[in-house]
């Protein structure tokens, strides 16, 4: 199981990966920050960058904030890095 640190940007023009800073990946996400929209939508976007199931990735902790740990069942740390910084 993977655990990454996230940086969420909701209400972003465009869902994308920006980049990684001191270990945490930036990623932004179009879906405003109310009643979870935002977050149901990083799930949403990591699972597709991944291929994995939304099933498989559960936000452990910063639910509320913009700093979040995402675990990914199935795949390793450095397996889900390269995924999710690989350009497009």
């Amino acid at each position: 199981m993977a655990r990454i640190a996230v940086r969420l940007q909701p209400r972003a023009s465009s869902n994308e990966v920006t980049g990684e800073r001191d270990g945490v990946i930036a990623i932004r996400v179009t879906a405003p920050p109310v009643d979870g929209k935002a977050n149901t939508a990083l799930i949403g976007f990591v699972a597709k960058r991944l291929k994995v199931a939304k099933s498989r990735i559960a936000i452990t902790r910063g639910e509320t904030g913009r700093d979040k740990l995402l675990e990914i069942e199935g795949l390793t740390e450095s397996e889900v890095r390269a995924k999710l910084l690989r350009p497009d």
